[in-house]
């Protein structure tokens, strides 16, 4: 499960439908062992981002209560998305730099949480450094990484139609732009601050692996379904 936090209060913290640029900047300055005070993790602000849903997966709302004395009850919600894929591209001149964040997510420092800390990585991440590029044009070319039993519920398609990139605006040249509020200006829990950057938005089709040519194999194939109730 992943959880991408934007504007929230106590009862209900929602959660953003992508990974946030301030969430992966976070989950790098964890990785290479920087405290949430380090002035170092404000730099990583330069690094140009990019995010491409190849998965958007499903909301999912835990509801929760809290009891801090008798007959007191305070009600609360979390948002969070679940079965959800991504692919986040970070860029910079910087080659050492993409090296250290590279080798650091493979070794992480601290823990790594997609997003809020009680979402850890079921694993090991997927990174690959690519070297004289940009973050759209890395993910424009990049095959599709959803999920291969997702890839398979679209085997009927070659082609995955209007993939979303969300990225910085400059990265986008003539796209529309809007503003986020996902720019890291401190960490410290006592004054946790975020501020803007420009985003643009872009989508691109790509090759789906699980197209399958022949299709009296896909009429032929049974299709697997899953109920719970049957277990009961």
């Amino acid at each position: 499960m992943q959880s991408y936090g934007n504007e929230a209060s106590f009862s209900r913290r929602t959660s953003s439908d992508h990974p946030s640029k301030s969430a992966v900047i976070g989950m790098i300055a964890a990785a290479l062992g920087y405290h949430r005070d380090d002035p170092r993790i404000l730099t990583l602000n330069d690094l140009s981002f990019a995010v491409r849903v190849d998965q958007a997966g499903k909301a999912l709302t835990d509801y929760q209560t809290v009891e801090w004395k008798k007959d007191t009850r305070k009600v609360t919600y979390r948002d969070y998305l679940q079965d959800a894929v991504f692919v986040a591209a970070l860029g910079s001149d910087d080659e050492q730099l993409i090296d250290r964040i590279a080798e650091a997510l493979k070794r992480p420092k601290f823990q790594l949480f997609l997003g809020r800390r009680s979402n850890a990585p079921a694993g090991t991440l997927k990174v690959s450094v690519f070297k004289d590029d940009n973050p759209v044009s890395v993910l424009s070319d990049l095959p599709w990484e959803a999920s291969k039993w997702y890839q398979k519920r679209q085997k009927k398609s070659e082609l995955i139609k209007n993939v979303e990139i969300i990225g910085d605006a400059d990265l986008m040249p003539g796209k529309r732009s809007s503003m986020g509020k996902d720019r890291v200006e401190s960490f410290d829990q006592r004054n946790r601050q975020h501020g803007y950057r420009a985003v643009a938005v872009e989508t691109i089709n790509l090759k789906n692996p699980s197209f399958a040519k022949d299709q009296t194999e896909i009429d032929d194939e049974p299709e697997t379904k899953h109920d719970i109730m049957d277990h009961l």
